[in-house]
């Protein structure tokens, strides 16, 4: 039986019933979980909820000292739908032509090192799962079925194909998923953009196989244009002769099934063969696998014809990106899990996936959100150290630092990512500059290399640069504002002359925090150190007049990075300088 947990997060629960259904399959064997991508294009971070939930589980299997397998099988032998927007080196009119074949039969796009489409996009999500520490087996679909490796299932599904049929066509009437997707849509706010992944790993709009000579649940690719816009015409069950045509092409042709490996079953078919042939016991999908006659509906119907059982199967929601329209992987611009990984560190885009039940949606924040993100994953991470953490929440921690195989690779000093995106603003580039205003965050204990803030130092900075917009950006004056300095009234003038006067005393990130909220304080004639409950409103309005000054003085607007931050990285010289002395 599974081991009991103190924790009562959403992956422990998972764990203890897959374990437990496992045992029951398959006593002594590895458990099996698995995943499904089609490589039709970038895989975004909607997909990668599809191997984020069987990643989590079967890493917390591990931990409990089970053998497991994460099966990530690679759609890669799915039909090319249509050609995404966006991809460089990819020039529509020259690639329509492919529409039909299989991915892996699609040159990649120009200027890539991989052999074909498929290993061009799968290349990048590779990369990224390791960096993620994700320990899976991938299989390859245009291996599988190429090499012959299901020709007994698919010989079975062809003489089954009567009971196939008669579940299929208990749905054929009802509402398709993508007419619940479109009127779903319509209720949806516009303004939460979502990565969905598509049904059936980019394969919701392949036929179910029906035509007119007959229902047969095997597609052909033609042996001439190699596309799969063929009709199997006839089938024998003893000879296994089945003949084909093209539509595409007006190609036929007669083969022996029993010997040919060009073609797939088709995919409702095709995913619950699947499960059976690999003893799947926990295997999520996406909402609209909770439509009537979706596919993993469906499966659970017909995996029983090839002597298997339907894995457990989560639905998982949607993830949302900031401020995108709502988009699929066959559309361009979408952010893949690279891209995240370029701004945030793995332990918290791990985290995101790990905190959230599989069924709540959640968003990736690549806008001033993330900085946010950053201070709520670090408070997290300060009350995992001091023991204050729920227990749900040192769960979640604890599945985003390490995996079974051990911690993740960190950052030495993780200084807060709002400070060190303000000081890779400031400094565009210039790191003997951004190490000097890093050490003197600290006084006491000064950075003594930029290493030591490394990696999440080189995400902050990647943010800064390709996800602020220019006219949002940071860019110190060079010289005095002085018809801004002529203008100042008494209180102005004063209020300069307390700061410079106490920026020595005070060079320090919690030294400056204390000296630009005190000065105004000051002013009204209060201690610097008051707190809020202790003064009135007007203090918080003289506060943000105070900080627009100094704003407008050093940066020329009326915003900027925190002005602790932004003091120091200025450096003490040139912030007297500007400010008139």
């Amino acid at each position: 039986m599974a081991q009991s947990t103190e924790t009562t997060d959403w992956v422990s629960r998972f764990a203890d019933e897959v374990i437990e259904e496992s045992e029951r399959r398959a006593p002594g064997k590895p458990v099996v979980v698995a995943s499904g991508l089609s490589p039709s294009g970038p895989i975004h971070l909607g997909n990668l909820r599809e191997v984020m939930t069987p990643h989590l589980v079967a890493d917390e299997i591990r931990r409990r000292g089970y053998e497991v397998r994460h099966l990530i099988s690679w759609d890669d032998y799915d039909r090319y739908r249509k050609v995404p927007k966006g991809i460089d080196g990819v020039d529509e009119d020259s690639f329509k032509e492919h529409i039909g074949k299989p991915l892996t039969s699609v040159p990649a796009p120009q200027g890539s090192p991989y052999p074909n489409w498929a290993e061009h996009f799968k290349a990048a999500m590779i990369e990224s799962l390791a960096e993620l520490g994700v320990e899976f087996d991938g299989i390859s679909q245009t291996e599988q079925y190429t090499s012959g490796v299901y020709r007994e299932q698919i010989l079975h599904a062809m003489k089954h194909r009567g009971e196939i049929d008669a579940v299929l066509a208990q749905y054929r009437t009802k509402p398709k998923p993508a007419d619940q997707k479109k009127q779903q849509a319509k209720q949806k706010p516009v303004d939460e953009a979502e990565l969905e992944a598509a049904e059936g790993s980019g394969a919701a709009a392949e036929d179910d196989g029906s035509g007119s000579a007959g229902y047969f649940p095997y597609k052909p690719y033609c042996g001439n244009c190699e596309k799969d816009l063929t009709t199997v015409t006839a089938y024998d069950d003893d000879s296994t002769e089945m003949t084909y045509a093209c539509t595409a092409c007006g190609f036929s042709e007669t083969v022996r099934l029993s010997e040919f490996n060009r073609g797939k079953l088709v995919w409702k078919v095709d995913w619950p063969m699947r499960w059976a042939y690999e003893g799947v016991v926990f295997e999520p999908s996406g909402v609209d696998h909770s439509s009537p006659g979706s596919s993993f509906q469906v499966g659970g119907q017909i995996v029983g014809i090839f002597g298997g059982k339907q894995p457990i199967g989560p639905m998982y929601a949607f993830v949302g990106i900031s401020g995108m329209a709502k988009m699929s992987s066959s559309r361009g611009g979408v952010p893949t899990p690279a891209d995240a990984l370029k701004i945030m560190e793995p332990q918290l885009l791990r985290w995101l996936y790990a905190r959230r039940k599989p069924n709540q949606s959640f968003k990736i924040a690549f806008d001033q959100e993330i900085q946010r993100l950053y201070d709520e994953w670090d408070r997290l991470d300060a009350k995992v150290a001091d023991g204050t953490a729920l227990p749900a929440d040192v769960a979640a921690h604890s599945r985003a630092v390490r995996t079974a195989a051990g911690e993740l690779p960190k950052t030495p000093r993780p200084l807060p990512y709002r400070t060190l995106a303000s000081v890779a603003d400031i400094t565009a580039g210039h790191e003997d500059q951004a190490l000097r205003i890093l050490s003197e965050l600290d006084p006491a204990n000064p950075l003594g290399s930029l290493d030591e803030a490394r990696p999440r130092y080189d995400k902050a900075e990647a943010w800064i640069n390709t996800h602020v917009p220019a006219d949002q950006r940071t860019i110190v004056r060079d010289e005095p504002d002085h018809d801004l300095l002529k203008s100042l009234d008494e209180q102005g003038q004063e209020s300069l002359r307390l700061l410079l006067d106490g920026l020595a005393g005070h060079w320090s990130l919690d030294g400056l925090t204390h000296l630009v909220y005190g000065v105004p304080k000051v002013q009204a004639g209060f201690p610097a150190d008051a707190t809020p409950k202790e003064l009135p409103p007007e203090i918080k309005t003289a506060q943000r007049s105070f900080f627009a000054l100094l704003y407008h003085l050093l940066v020329g607007r009326d915003t900027g990075p925190r002005l602790p931050t932004l003091l120091l990285a200025v450096g003490q010289e040139r912030v007297r300088r500007l400010l008139g002395e």
